[in-house]
């Protein structure tokens, strides 16, 4: 669906103003080649986080805390 819908946004950009819509099909890769770093913090930062969270509950979990089902 959300494939669908950014390719019906492009052609209509095509249509209205085709040199737009051509730079911005030719600067995709580009733009998903320079947001890999982004992810790659994204990830390790929630990797950080959950680490954080786990050494917090852990006196809980140690001494028997269980969540509500």
């Amino acid at each position: 669906m959300k494939v669908l819908l950014v390719l019906i946004l492009w052609a209509i950009l095509l249509v209205l103003c085709w040199p737009v819509a051509i730079v911005a099909l030719l600067l995709w890769p580009v733009v998903r080649v320079l947001s890999i770093p982004f992810r790659i913090l994204g990830m390790a930062v929630k990797a950080l986080l959950a680490l954080l969270k786990s050494l917090l509950f852990l006196p809980a979990r140690v001494f028997g805390y269980r969540a509500c089902r």
